[in-house]
């Protein structure tokens, strides 16, 4: 995880009904245009991350979590519909990067964001025809190192 300059971060929901601190750093971007971001978000998803260690939810008042796969959940506000969080939910790794320590944060959601650096686009073989990714990045079919969908987040059976 690459080093940000202000290692107190902040972060809400719409209506703050949902608010959480991150003191710690946060991750590069990653762009993920599966399926489930899609349905999710309307959109394909770009997602950050922290520590557990280092998350603290400081208002849960209406956040719902969402068991969006056997291997994942999705953190919402129940009142204002905001995505917020996804995290694994068993013991493996995904792509050899996300592991159950961490927890994957919408950039969006932050008070004040920092700059972030994009990492790369996953799942690019589900993505929607109606865009074209133009920035760069390293593009994967999947999760990088893994060749069917059948590896559903990158997560080895």
């Amino acid at each position: 995880m690459p080093t940000n300059r202000d290692k107190k971060f902040s972060g809400s929901c719409a209506c703050g009904s949902v608010t959480y601190q991150v003191n710690g750093d946060l991750g590069d971007v990653i762009f993920c245009h599966c399926k489930q971001c899609q349905k999710a978000s309307g959109h394909y998803v770009a997602s950050t991350s922290a520590k557990i260690s280092d998350f603290i939810l400081t208002n849960q008042e209406s956040l719902t979590w969402y068991q969006s796969s056997e291997q994942a959940k999705r953190g919402f506000c129940s009142r204002c519909g905001a995505n917020l969080f996804w995290k694994l939910t068993n013991d493996n790794k995904i792509g050899n990067e996300i592991s159950l320590n961490e927890i994957g944060i919408w950039p969006g959601s932050l008070d004040n964001p920092p700059k972030l650096n994009g990492k790369e686009h996953i799942y690019c073989s589900s993505m929607a025809e109606y865009y074209n990714i133009q920035d760069g990045l390293p593009k994967y079919d999947f999760f990088p190192g893994y060749q069917s969908e059948e590896d559903v987040y990158g997560v080895e059976k």
